[in-house]
């Protein structure tokens, strides 16, 4: 299995593509740190994970609107201490806030959307780096969303294309490391939070968060390193592009 002996740390694991990475992951052979802020959640999914006959994941529940960079240090220091490094990062926790004018759009909320989905990603893929930048190949992947720069999207575009560019430029910084550096854009995806943006659309076409979870895997696997005999650092990749 691609995976086996790999240590990923899956951040947004509680539900939707996040919870099927986990899944995945586990049964290509990774042990998966699984995040999220929702203890019962997490311990839902060890028992789907343990179920089906793969390594014991570890639940490591960390509420990202009040995370510091303390509590980012802390659990890159609990990581080092159990696995020695990291193998891939998957940065995929995210939060929708609301739809609103930017007239209109609540202050408080534009904060805590803007600390969940940007400042929490950055502290914590800082503090993971030590962590992934080894002798062996190691993978960050970014879930992205685009076509997010319209009317109502508020904090959560805003959001979202800080990620894209924060991606960029940390995949240029790490050109020339170990660390592999990808984003994926899912498309329109079966998950809670979709269904929470548009809830009078029909999901009976979307893809299913399964197959956003095979394509995440592949990144965050060393077998994404070259694709066509092209280097896939720094590239965003599309669904349909790792579905052929």
């Amino acid at each position: 299995m691609p995976l086996t002996n790999k240590t990923i740390l899956i951040t947004g694991a509680s539900d939707g593509i996040g919870k099927a990475t986990a899944i995945e992951c586990a049964k290509k052979g990774a042990t998966v740190i699984i995040h999220g802020k929702t203890q019962p959640k997490l311990e839902a999914l060890y028992d789907d994970i343990m179920q089906a006959g793969c390594s014991e994941p570890v639940i490591y529940p960390l509420d990202f609107e009040k995370m510091t960079p303390e509590d980012c240090v802390t659990m890159s220091d609990v990581i080092k201490k159990e696995f020695g490094q990291l193998d891939a990062l998957y940065n995929n926790a995210g939060w929708l806030g609301a739809s609103s004018p930017i007239q209109h759009y609540d202050i408080k909320l534009w904060h805590r959307v803007i600390q969940i989905n940007v400042n929490a990603t950055y502290m914590l893929t800082q503090a993971c780096l030590p962590l992934l930048n080894h002798k062996g190949r190691s993978s960050i992947v970014f879930t992205l969303d685009d076509d997010k720069n319209t009317a109502y999207w508020g904090a959560y575009g805003v959001s979202k294309a800080a990620v894209t560019s924060f991606m960029q430029i940390l995949a240029d910084e790490l050109e020339n490391s170990s660390v592999n550096v990808t984003g994926l854009l899912p498309g329109v995806v079966n998950t809670a939070m979709r269904t929470r943006a548009f809830p009078a659309e029909d999901p009976t076409n979307h893809t299913q968060p399964e197959e956003v979870a095979r394509a995440a895997a592949f990144l965050l696997s060393a077998e994404s390193k070259t694709i066509n005999d092209k280097a896939s650092h720094g590239r965003i990749f599309k669904l349909d592009e790792l579905s052929k």
